[in-house]
Order: structure tokens, then sequence, then C-alpha cells
């Protein structure tokens, strides 16, 4: 199936990349089943294992997911790591052999034909000495001892000497480095992988949704567009499968905020990316039931909830607001019956919105971004142009030039005023927006209003 994807793509002139997951196996895996019978088992460093207790953990590294990174095995008396779930271990790349092994397969699968890579949690590869202390539950505290740790820079020069020999396209989902630090990731001569996600403006904890959200999105994407300005590359994005979904953080639910909200972070310096029901305006499930969920971060925190006297809506209420389960649930392609998804029983649930949300019905949003695609393709100021941010201060104007080009968003349910009588606002010619206008000295935007405008 794959052989023919790639066939079928590249006569069509598009490329694909695939998931790259090096930092955990699954504990399904035959190298981490054999690692599990004994300590002398050839595989058993393979992964990180050390002496535990079962009520006494090597040190206080939490999961990602809640609760201690590690789970104890009774039958060899030691506990193996895991930064995500106790089903993810952690390899041990300080193995030479498993970084072989690994070699090897990237190698294979770029033999095959594939064209690059998303690297997922790729910056939690390189761990600090189990003798590491967190400092606390706050913040960023947890995850310090395995987040972009001084010595992952061998592990990335080897994988970019084997990216650079095919030309591969590669993506990084690389938490814990900062906008200072993303150039030397990203820089085009020098740098491990050619773009790398920021996971930064995931800022659904900071205040009410509004204004707060929109403005702490607002100040995370100029920074990081500011910090690689002279060198390195954004991979953009509004979605991912870890959110949940734009229009229901950032937007008010409606297309018109859809709308808006593309047409803020697509043309951006970078390279957008699309998470699959965004370019339709999917928006977050209304979940019912605990047993609708899947993500085991949301269950366990529901249940802590519980425990502290929430009432079961409430307790589901607090955990549906921020879990990534809105984000997978299955595409909505038509009307018919699973929305087009499957024939079969889907692992999530269908949203009950899909006979009007789907890529049938959805043809104004899908050609906007359709059109902001073929901006892209070209206009050279967007694709590989500079960048310049006005009105920087302002809670939900988003305004910002691609060097001819002046972008206009107003990201919030309210109006923006606005001034731009230091441009030469009679040279600006309108080529896109939510309503046809010329650019003035003095505009009122109306709630996700939005305009492209290009200098004659």
């Amino acid at each position: 199936d794959l052989k023919e994807l790639l066939e079928k793509a590249h006569a069509s002139g598009l490329k694909v990349i695939m998931d790259l997951v090096v930092n955990h196996t699954s504990d399904q895996h035959p190298w981490f089943i054999e690692s599990k019978k004994s300590k002398n088992n050839p595989y058993r460093d393979y992964y990180h294992w050390a002496d535990a207790k079962p009520d006494e953990m090597p040190n206080n590294w939490q999961s990602f997911f809640g609760g201690s990174a590690w789970t104890y095995d009774e039958k060899t008396e030691q506990a193996y790591f895991h930064v995500f779930a106790k089903e993810q271990p952690d390899l041990n790349w300080k193995n030479p052999q498993v970084r072989q092994e690994i070699y090897k397969m990237i190698r294979g699968w770029l033999e095959f034909g594939v064209d690059g890579f998303r690297l997922d949690a790729i910056s939690h590869i390189q761990k600090e000495n189990w003798d590491f202390k967190i400092k606390s539950l706050k913040g960023n505290d947890p995850w310090q001892p395995f987040m972009n740790v001084s010595g992952i820079e061998q592990y990335m020069s080897d994988l970019k000497e084997i990216f650079d020999q095919y030309d591969a396209l590669t993506v990084g989902e690389a938490s814990g480095v900062t906008s200072t630090e993303a150039p030397d990731w990203t820089d085009a001569s020098s740098g491990y992988l050619n773009m790398i996600f920021e996971l930064e403006h995931n800022v659904r904890q900071e205040g009410n949704p509004g204004h707060t959200w929109i403005y702490a999105y607002k100040k995370i994407i100029m920074r990081w567009q500011k910090d690689m300005l002279a060198r390195g590359w954004n991979a953009l994005y509004l979605e991912n499968h870890d959110q949940p979904r734009a229009i229901s953080c950032f937007g008010d639910g409606s297309m018109a905020s859809a709308k808006c909200l593309a047409v803020s972070y697509m043309l951006l310096r970078g390279t957008p990316f699309i998470y699959q029901g965004q370019e339709i305006g999917m928006s977050n499930f209304p979940f019912t039931d605990i047993a609708q969920t899947d993500a085991t971060e949301i269950r366990r925190a529901y249940e802590a909830l519980l425990a502290q006297g929430l009432t079961e809506k409430e307790a589901l209420d607090k955990v549906m607001a921020n879990s990534r389960d809105h984000s997978r649930t299955p595409m909505q392609w038509d009307d018919g019956p699973n929305a087009g998804f499957t024939s079969g029983k889907p692992w999530m649930p269908i949203h009950p919105d899909y006979k009007a949300i789907n890529v049938k019905n959805a043809q104004e949003l899908l050609n906007l971004y359709k059109d902001l695609i073929r901006l892209r393709h070209e206009e050279e100021d967007i694709a590989q142009g500079s960048i310049c941010f006005l009105f920087e201060h302002h809670r939900t104007a988003f305004v910002y030039q691609r060097d001819a080009f002046l972008i206009i968003t107003n990201l919030g349910k309210t109006k923006a005023h606005l001034d731009f009588s230091e441009l030469e606002t009679k040279d600006y010619q309108h080529i896109l927006g939510s309503c046809k206008r010329s650019l003035e000295e003095k505009m009122s935007l109306l709630p996700w209003e939005y305009h492209v405008f290009t200098k004659n």
C-alpha cells in the first residue's frame, strides 16, 4: 500500500513524509519483549533499566502523562523508563547498537522512496543522569531531565548526516528547544533539521478563551518569527494531534473565525502545516461521558478530580477543555454513515455536526486554504521574504508585512481600530479578504475580518 501511495504521489508531483518515532517503542515490540526477560538478555540495554523497589523508583522523574516515569518489573526487580505511557518504553540512545539499528531503519525507509520525516519527540532522546532531581511539579520543571538535554547534539549530527545523503525533508517535534536555540537546529547549512515545531503556543492554560489566548498566541508567534529571521526556519501550525481544535480554542466556533485564523498563520515566514479537519472547520467534540475519551492523561486527571470532590460533569468539563481527543475524531468527508470515514466502527466517535461540516460542504473554507497555498507558491515575498509586525501590543489585531504584502487580521469578537497613516495606503491593492475594501489610513475591522494587500 505504501509503495503504491508513493508511486502515485510522486507521479502527481507530491512528496510523502512519514512519522519517525525513535525516542521509544511499544512495549509489544520484539526488542522490549526480549529486554524484559532477564537482566542478562542481549536486548536489556536497548532500553533504560535501573534497580528499584515496588514503592521506591530510581528517581522522582515524572511522565508527560502524569505519575512516575518508571514502571516496576517484579520479575527482574528493576524499573524501566518512559517519558510517555508505560506502554511506550524509551530507547537507550547511549547504546551504539541501538543507534545503528535506528540509522539502518531510517536508511531503509529513504531507500524505499519516502521523502522525509516528522521526527516525533526527538528532543527527548538524551536524558540527564539518574541522580538528577526535578525541582517541582510546576511548569516545565518535571520535563527538564529529558528535554533538549546537553549531549543530544552528537545524535542529531549523526541523523543530519543520513538525511543529507538522501536530501530528505525533516521537521522535528522538539519541545524544550527555545526560539533562540531553534536557529542552531534549523540553520540552512549547519542545522540538524530543515525546521522544527515550536510547542509554546499551546497556551490553553493561560486564562480564559478569547483575548487572553489570542494575545498569548500572538506574542509567542512574533517572538519565534523574530528570533528565526536571520537564520533558521519555522514550521507553522494552528492545530495538531495533541491539542484541541483551533476554531474552539482561538476562535468562537464560527466559519468566520476559522477563515481569519487561517489567514493569520498561513502567510507567516516558514512552512505551514494543515492538520486534518482544520481545513473544513472541524471543532471540539461535545463529550458527555469519560468512556468516550481515549487520552491516558485525561482519564488520570478525571479520576483525580473526582477524588477531590468534583461531580462527574464538573470533572469531565474541566479535563476536556484541554483534551487532545478533540483533534482525534475521524475526518468528516461527507454526510453519509460515519462521515464517509469508514464502513467499520471507528475508534473515536464521529462529531455530531458531520452532516453540516464535511469536505463535501466546506468548499468556502477549503477554497480559502487553496488560495493561500497558491499565494505561497506564486509569490516569492510570501515564500522566502522577510517579515515585520505592526500593532504588536494590540490584543486582537495580528498584522504583518511580508515585503510587498500586508496581511491584516482581527482575531477577536470585538472591533479593532487601526491607524495605517505611516503607510502609503494608496499604493496598496486588495487581493484577498473577508470583504472587498481599500487600505485606509484609519480602519475599523469587524470581528474576524481579514485582508491581504499587495503594494503596486
